[in-house]
């Protein structure tokens, strides 16, 4: 019988070493909604462990909007949307420094530069490289860079240039990946994954859920993640945008989101899990329940939706009883680790 202690006890399993069955996911994923506040009891007891009540804030960039030749089929982006979004090049340095300044004083841990396309040419590295180099030198905030796909060399070149994350998403299964794009494949988003670990790059790769994928292929893709040693897992609910393929799904509840991002801190126990785009829409007046599991967030919108402000996810952490942080100094972990 699935109870309270079936998930207390996996948490403690997970805490051991041990990871968790494929029967144990699908246990989480198909548990009862009101099994619910047990299973983000043992995903926050995992949590808890590595790190505290610390939330980290990441902002995001839509530093080259639209023009994209992939046919991803959940993108307002993509050659085969025909949704409404402002589509422009390269924005310049001084437009792409101003937002790090504003995430900086918004209290944001990570900046994170985003450009449409299957890859950035060798002149767009070289630009987005000085533009890195320009916010080092102002503000002290990280800089991931989630630019496509990359080769070894534009990675080390970002590296060089003051880059510590890189974001790539996996995005789905590789059972799943042909059904939501056709101009990739899953290999040649591993292989930027490898390209990004060669350069010494923290990997930064997640997934977006509710595109019509079975619990095997999230399951899949929490595992692939794991194998892939992504240091931060940003965890995404489908925005049904209308004028892309995938526009009209509703396959998610609020409990449903829940769940999957428990199921990302059992499989990912001591990994950054973020709960990133679709957060918003899809989990509504539970978001506060997904610290639980998750310890980092986006504020002020995404790519082309929109999202919660800075001060409503200040508010947000403050009244869940959690806190902002950069970073958990090892006197916190310590802490963390002997109050579990």
């Amino acid at each position: 019988m699935v109870d309270q202690e079936t998930f207390a006890s996996l948490a403690r399993q997970v805490l051991s070493g041990t990871e968790p069955s494929v029967e144990q996911c699908q246990t989480v994923l198909e548990s009862r909604d009101t099994m619910l506040l047990s299973v983000l009891d043992a995903a926050f007891t995992v949590r808890k462990h590595y790190f505290g009540l610390g939330v980290q804030l990441h902002v995001l960039r839509n530093a080259k909007s639209g023009l994209c030749p992939e046919d991803c089929h959940y993108c307002s982006q993509s050659s085969v949307s025909e949704a409404p979004i402002d589509r422009y090049p390269l924005q310049s340095s001084g437009e792409i420094v101003e937002g790090a300044l504003e995430a900086h004083a918004g209290g944001a841990h990570r900046y994170c530069i985003v450009t449409s396309g299957r890859g950035p040419t060798d002149t767009e590295v070289d630009r987005l490289c000085r533009t890195v180099q320009d916010i080092k030198n102002k503000v002290d905030i990280d800089i991931c860079c989630c630019l496509g796909l990359l080769s070894l060399n534009q990675a080390l070149r970002l590296k060089a240039a003051g880059v510590k994350r890189v974001n790539h998403n996996l995005n789905t299964s590789s059972a799943h990946h042909s059904e939501i794009c056709s101009t990739h494949t899953y290999e040649d988003r591993l292989n930027t994954l490898h390209n990004v670990k060669e350069a010494g790059l923290s990997i930064c790769s997640g997934g977006i859920v509710g595109m019509g994928e079975s619990h095997k292929d999230i399951i899949d893709l929490a595992f692939a993640l794991k194998e892939a040693q992504a240091d931060s897992i940003p965890v995404n609910f489908l925005h049904p945008i209308d004028g892309t393929p995938l526009a009209g799904r509703e396959d998610l509840t609020p409990r449903d989101c829940l769940r999957i991002l428990s199921l990302f801190r059992f499989v990912n126990p001591s990994r950054e899990i973020r709960v990133a785009g679709g957060r918003e829409r899809n989990i509504r007046s539970l978001q506060a329940l997904a610290l639980y599991p998750a310890n980092s967030l986006f504020m002020e919108g995404y790519l082309t939706t929109g999202g919660q402000t800075t001060s409503d996810a200040h508010q947000m952490i403050a009244d869940a009883g959690f806190e902002v942080t950069t970073s958990i100094a090892p006197a916190q972990h310590e802490e963390a680790l002997s109050s579990v």
